[in-house]
């Protein structure tokens, strides 16, 4: 699909778009009722353990050369695999639509109306993004993230300057927004390596990639958690309008959901190829893009939740798996049809998942469930080796 490799600089400003999102700041806006001190807290803390995965990620595919979906099929099989590469291209879909309404509601919203038309434009710019590719996004790229950079700090220092505290009603324990900090890069685990497969150096790249993406989101997240304290609203739209941002508002908003959702439809592309070898995963990524704009038209998609907890319960086992048979022990089964013995670890760590979300925990319940199924891992990798 690509054939020049990605430079440091281009990984650095694929997920720097990809930080740079509405989501990201929306999200932050739930963290208002902790205050700043514990709202801080929860964002780096979460952002260290969720890039520290996205990071690890990124290795495993960039050191092997495969994308995402490929490297998944070393701990889980080739036909093993697919299950996992079926469920990211659903996911990526999700997310497609989710960030294309996002968008087209905060600009109808700055516009007073027309949300489907603003949905056609969101949707029509992200698939001109995929049709030029990464590669040859070039000084486009550069020059979006250029003005997203500099709209981002003028909203943060307008947020500040004219805002003041305002009391939050609502409350939220330290855990649960702990979740929410660790859910955004944990949701781009199944696609990291799409990029740094690509990179002329991939360990470089995937820890480029980490650090810009972990920092870029935890800005973003401060900024709508700051903004919802000083404004008492919650609404990206009437924060901005608050603020006084006019035209830079819809800049910003149009912008940030291009950059980010594009890298959403073109991965659910090369997701596709590793179902079917002889997709051509730029259509694909065309054709997400044109379902994505028409889910954000027809489908109201105001409370994502159960969508984040879908993701979470299927990739926080997933990636355990992937980590230790990859680093402690070396196992690549992609020649093989079925890795039975991680298949069965994921299925109890999905399982554990699922009921883990119903009890409170002090660091949340992803980390218990990554730390159980990475442990469980080592043990039965361990057991199977004394026995072999």
């Amino acid at each position: 699909m690509m054939n020049k490799q990605i430079s440091l600089l281009d990984n650095g400003l694929i997920w720097f778009g990809a930080g740079v999102s509405i989501a990201e700041i929306l999200t932050g806006t739930y963290l208002a009722p902790l205050g700043l001190t514990k709202g801080i807290l929860a964002i780096v803390l979460g952002h260290i353990i969720g890039g520290i995965l996205f990071f690890l990620a990124g290795i495993i595919g960039g050191s092997s050369r495969k994308s995402a979906m490929d490297s998944v099929k070393m701990s889980f099989g080739k036909k093993g695999g697919l299950l996992f590469a079926i469920l990211n291209v659903v996911q990526l879909v999700g997310w497609t639509a989710i960030m294309i309404y996002d968008g087209s509601l905060s600009a109808a919203s700055l516009f007073h109306g027309y949300q489907a038309l603003w949905c056609i434009v969101i949707g029509g710019l992200i698939g001109l993004w995929i049709f030029i590719g990464i590669k040859n996004l070039g000084k486009v790229n550069s020059i979006a993230m250029m003005a997203l950079f500099v709209l981002t700090i003028v909203l943060c220092f307008t947020i500040v300057r004219q805002g003041h505290n305002t009391q939050i009603v609502e409350t939220i324990s330290f855990s649960a927004t702990l979740e929410l900090s660790i859910s955004m890069p944990l949701s781009w685990l199944p696609v990291i390596s799409d990029y740094t497969k690509e990179a002329k150096e991939p360990i470089k790249a995937s820890l480029i990639s980490a650090l810009t993406y972990s920092l870029t989101s935890s800005w973003m997240f401060l900024i709508g958690m700051m903004a919802a304290m000083m404004t008492g609203e919650s609404d990206i739209a009437k924060i901005m309008l608050k603020a006084g941002l006019g035209i830079a508002a819809l800049i910003i908003i149009i912008l940030s959901t291009v950059t980010t959702t594009f890298l959403d439809a073109l991965s659910a592309g090369i997701s596709f190829q590793s179902i079917t070898s002889k997709a051509d995963g730029r259509i694909v990524g065309l054709i997400v893009a044109l379902i994505g704009t028409l889910c954000a038209i027809v489908f109201p998609m105001d409370d994502i939740t159960n969508f984040l907890y879908f993701i979470g319960s299927i990739f926080t086992p997933m990636i355990a798996v992937m980590i230790v048979s990859f680093f402690f022990f070396h196992d690549h089964c992609e020649n093989q049809d079925y890795q039975w013995m991680n298949l069965l670890i994921w299925l109890i760590g999905f399982i554990c998942y699922r009921m883990l979300m119903h009890y409170e925990f002090i660091l949340g319940y992803t980390i218990v469930d990554l730390l159980s199924t990475g442990v469980l891992t080592y043990v039965v990798y361990k057991l199977h080796f004394m026995k072999s």
